[in-house]
């Protein structure tokens, strides 16, 4: 006779009779109703708030379409749940909508998933529509997942309710999903002292303005650099590897770089293209929000740039240290209770902008970035206020795109923030268009080359018409943070975008969390991510077949070998730095199993045999899906290794929530793999 679980026991410790005759009689005991807001939320991942228990994200009661329920778990999109589910879960029960506080500007779609498979989804949900109704069969299934995307048109106002949800269970409740343990490894190979070239193959800058290069090299120091055919506006530190001096006139210049120690020499060929478009690849570097949010310093962010030159992550080609939100003043605020040293007057008496006191010297911080032959960024909105409560750039543009040339920053961010409360509702695209339109004018007026980003949150297509208003790169969603566990289906949304994707132009969908960060629902202290190690190579691999700006976003102080092992593998950083630009495009294989392909500019294939799901998988790459015939070369391109010439198609067992990543295909004759 099969004995009820323990758990079963104590749910029923209080009707021993009834349990009695259900053994003797081997009858079934009636299911038992878990609702969804008794269960241990925790895991519940969103894009604002927290969940709520019986009331929506505002804490109001949850109310769709006039209709109030008493029960039920409030969030907002985008928002996810992994339950695991054990034997005797029968069905899940729910109404689902747009709750009636998000006042009118909301859009959500709930999706329920069921051991990778989507066994139902709303369609798209706006508030005033009526609740829809969920009931799912749960018998056989395992792994169930509860997700509220957003509607295509970013986060702002997607207040979703999962109202009247239940369970109908005759054995153990739902449990949150949590991941199997697994312990770090390492796949790159740790650097030679002979010198190796790293970095873009092409780079773009404005004829005039003033020039700042760091030649990416890893090797044993001291290595004396040369570079050949440099033009004669150009100098180059020969102990350093840094050029500096002013951009030469239009045209593109062919410059052979090379480098030498006592263990060898390596060159490459380095084309700088002199005109219009700056970030001819995707802009590389460190952003402080994941991990210091407004608790940022300038001791914090000298810190950092130390710390990209020491740990190596300059010899394979970062080089942007850029500050977030928080670095200038707030008003005092009961509610977000900024630290005194943070608060004071948004702007002096000609309207300058007021670094608060942990910045006392700004044009100091970026001339100390620079020294190192790194670049530094600022993060501003063209609200009144950022998105944390500090002084935006409204009514003030052309005054602060000034200030921040004069301090000598090389990169903007501009996030939408509380500019929506300066717009009409709903926002016309011009409308959307205007404030971005605006600074990236004013920043092309200026004497040095400023990479604009473009924080909006995928708004009106922005993808589309990104470039036309001056913008280099441009965030495709909302904030990463709050959905790092899907970092797979993030991808795959990213690369519905790929069309509009070029040099120049590049799709941004968030920072590289990894290491160290802070939980990004409440602002924390750095703490170890809670991705497997599996998921952090795959973070680096998605983000690299996509061409995505590589941003950093971890405790820069806290860096283990682990981190740097993801972060700083060359082969990795060259996929992602391919001349071409190209965003992968994607290969479906089933529920899990997808490919992504990317060109290449010598002619190979970058190939991503990827598995989204919760369960080890074998994943086949055919060269007829991959636009390929006959037999291949096979290189590992995480372990630097050649697998083989191979017919037909590649095939390997992928990791849970795993990416392998291959290149297919030889290089062009004569040119070795490494450029040494």
């Amino acid at each position: 006779m099969n004995l009820p679980s323990p758990v079963w026991l104590r749910r029923t410790r209080n009707s021993a009779a009834p349990l009695v005759l259900a053994l003797a009689t081997g009858a079934a005991l009636a299911a038992e109703t878990v609702w969804l807001d008794t269960l241990d939320l925790t895991s519940m991942r969103q894009g604002w708030g927290r969940p709520q228990l019986n009331r929506s994200v505002r804490e109001k009661p949850l109310t769709i379409a006039g209709q109030t329920f008493t029960r039920g778990v409030g969030t907002h999109a985008t928002s996810t749940y992994r339950l695991s589910l054990k034997r005797g879960s029968e069905r899940f029960t729910a109404s689902v909508g747009v709750d009636d506080s998000a006042g009118g500007a909301g859009s959500v779609v709930f999706q329920v998933i069921a051991d990778g498979k989507r066994v139902f989804s709303s369609g798209l949900m706006k508030p005033g529509q009526a609740a829809k109704r969920i009931d799912v069969d749960l018998r056989d299934v395992k792994l169930l997942q509860l997700l509220v995307t957003d509607g295509g048109d970013g986060v702002n106002f997607d207040h979703a309710d999962w109202a009247d949800a239940k369970f109908s269970v005759n054995g153990p409740p739902p449990a949150p999903h949590v991941p199997p343990v697994e312990a770090p490894y390492l796949l790159t190979p740790k650097p030679g002292p002979e010198p190796r070239l790293n970095g873009p193959a092409v780079y773009g800058a404005r004829p005039g303005h003033p020039f700042l290069y760091r030649i990416p090299a890893q090797g044993a120091r001291p290595m004396t650099f040369a570079a050949r055919n440099l033009p004669a506006t150009l100098r180059l530190d020969t102990a350093t590897g840094i050029i500096t001096g002013t951009t030469p006139p239009r045209g593109d210049y062919a410059i052979t770089l090379s480098a030498r120690n006592t263990h060898g020499d390596s060159s490459r060929a380095f084309k700088l293209v002199s005109g219009d478009t700056l970030s001819l690849t995707p802009q590389m570097g460190w952003n402080h929000w994941y991990t210091h949010y407004n608790r940022i310093t300038d001791a914090m962010t000298r810190e950092a740039a130390d710390v990209m030159i020491r740990s190596g992550m300059a010899d394979v080609g970062y080089d942007y240290v850029n500050l977030d939100d928080c670095w200038m003043n707030a008003e005092p605020d009961a509610r977000r209770k900024p630290d005194p040293g943070r608060i004071g007057p948004f702007r002096d008496d000609k309207g300058g902008l007021i670094p608060n006191t942990h910045f006392p010297d700004m044009k100091g911080l970026a001339d100390y970035i620079h020294a190192k032959g790194l670049k530094a960024g600022l993060y501003t909105s063209p609200g009144p206020k950022t998105c944390a409560g500090f002084a935006g750039a409204y009514l003030h543009e052309a005054q602060d795109a000034k200030q921040f040339a004069d301090w000598g920053f090389d990169f903007l961010k501009y996030d939408w923030c509380s500019y929506g409360g300066v717009v009409t509702k709903p926002t016309p695209l011009d409308e959307m268009q205007k404030p971005y339109r605006l600074m990236g004018d004013l920043l092309c007026q200026q004497p040095r080359d400023i990479v604009f980003n473009l924080c909006q949150y995928g708004m009106g297509d922005v993808w589309k018409w990104g470039a036309e208003v001056g913008g280099h790169s441009w965030r495709t969603a909302g904030d990463l943070g709050f959905e790092l566990d899907r970092i797979f289906e993030v991808a795959l949304k990213n690369c519905e975008h790929r069309d509009w994707q070029k040099p120049g132009a590049w799709n941004d969908p968030d920072y590289i969390q990894i290491g160290y960060i802070g939980n990004a629902r409440g602002e924390g202290i750095p703490e170890p991510c809670a991705l497997t190690p599996t998921e952090q190579y795959s973070f680096m691999s998605l983000w690299a077949l996509m061409a995505s700006p590589l941003f950093f976003s971890g405790d820069m102080s806290r860096l283990d070998e682990f981190t740097l092992n993801v972060l700083c593998n060359p082969e990795v950083i060259a996929v992602n730095q391919d001349q071409l630009g190209q965003c992968a495009r994607v290969v479906r294989l089933g529920d899990d199993a997808f490919l992504l392909v990317k060109d290449l500019a010598d002619g190979r294939k970058a190939v991503g045999l990827c598995n989204a799901g919760e369960t080890p998988l074998t994943v086949t790459a055919k060269w007829s899906d991959l636009g390929l015939a006959g037999s291949q070369p096979v290189r590992d391109v995480w372990r630097h290794q050649e697998l083989g010439v191979v017919a037909g198609e590649f095939r390997a067992d992928v990791r849970r929530r795993g990416v392998v990543l291959i290149t297919v295909g030889a290089p062009p004759a004569g040119r070795a793999r490494s450029e040494r």
